[in-house]
């Protein structure tokens, strides 16, 4: 059942702004309410309601210190359709308020930014709806691995896939990081012909994602390691720019020439 708890899983982070129930999602899998309540929190130590919230105070944390969204915005844009509910789990899962998290989180970004050094200038683009097949990985506090091993395997899938590109550029997706990865996870995998991507043999363990247009921030990434730093470096670069973090995935792409970082960037309407 691990592959369906981690369907579950990525159910969970996908609807944050639905309001959809957990008997829902049980639905979906096949199994009864208690046998995914009971079973997920096997895996993750909680419950599918308070993982899914987790998840929501997470992305209200990103939007709180990278954008300029006002706090209901902010609690809207996260699933909470109730102000005064917004501010009390909020209150109780970082035990600070959303004004004092913002500020705080802001004074660390500017002091991580300082210490990184060096003048960043990120290229500002759209970039075109992509497909992508990828696995999900669960590894707290473990450094990236390495680029060259991207494209080796999938959860023990050998690549190329069938009907994919041989040289296939790499891509990483990661949720969250630094001192907001309180539920790490990223996914992992390679770029596929949007074309041609409903008629690939996928095994279960990986899936299909479709990556939406998007304006991004890039920068060439000489190594991995230094990572962190340089993306305290962007994020505190974009505000200068009038532009800002969306809090979405950020992606690496590992392509013939190197890797690139990819953030992408908020658009309000």
């Amino acid at each position: 059942m691990f592959n369906e708890i981690v369907r579950a899983e990525i159910w969970l982070q996908d609807t944050l702004e639905s309001q959809e129930s957990i008997a829902a999602l049980a639905e979906r899998l096949g199994y009864s309410t208690s046998q995914v309540r009971r079973r997920f929190r096997q895996y993750f130590g909680m419950s599918p309601s308070a993982y899914r919230e987790a998840l929501r105070l997470e992305k209200a944390g990103r939007l709180l210190v990278h954008t300029p969204l006002g706090i209901r915005e902010v609690a809207r844009r996260s699933g909470y359709t109730n102000h005064s509910a917004f501010s009390r789990a909020f209150l109780r899962h970082f035990r600070c308020t959303p004004r004092e998290h913002r500020q705080s989180g802001r004074r660390a970004l500017a002091k991580a930014a300082s210490e990184a050094g060096g003048e960043l200038s990120p290229r500002i683009q759209r970039i075109a709806p992509c497909s992508a097949v990828v696995a999900r990985q669960y590894e707290p506090g473990a450094a990236l691995p390495a680029p060259d091993s991207w494209h080796e395997s999938l959860n023990g899938y050998q690549l190329p896939l069938p009907g994919a590109p041989e040289r296939a550029a790499a891509i990483m997706l990661l949720y969250a990081m630094g001192p907001e990865a309180a539920l790490p996870r990223r996914d992992i995998g390679v770029l596929v012909d949007g074309r041609a991507a409903d008629s690939l043999a996928i095994p279960p363990s990986l899936r299909l994602l479709q990556l939406p247009e998007a304006r991004v921030a890039c920068l060439d990434l000489p190594d991995p390691a230094g990572l962190e730093p340089m993306l305290a470096g962007v994020l505190a670069t974009l505000p200068e720019m009038s532009e800002h973090y969306s809090g979405d995935p950020v992606r690496l792409i590992k392509g013939a020439s190197g890797i690139e970082l990819q953030l992408p960037l908020l658009e309000i309407s």
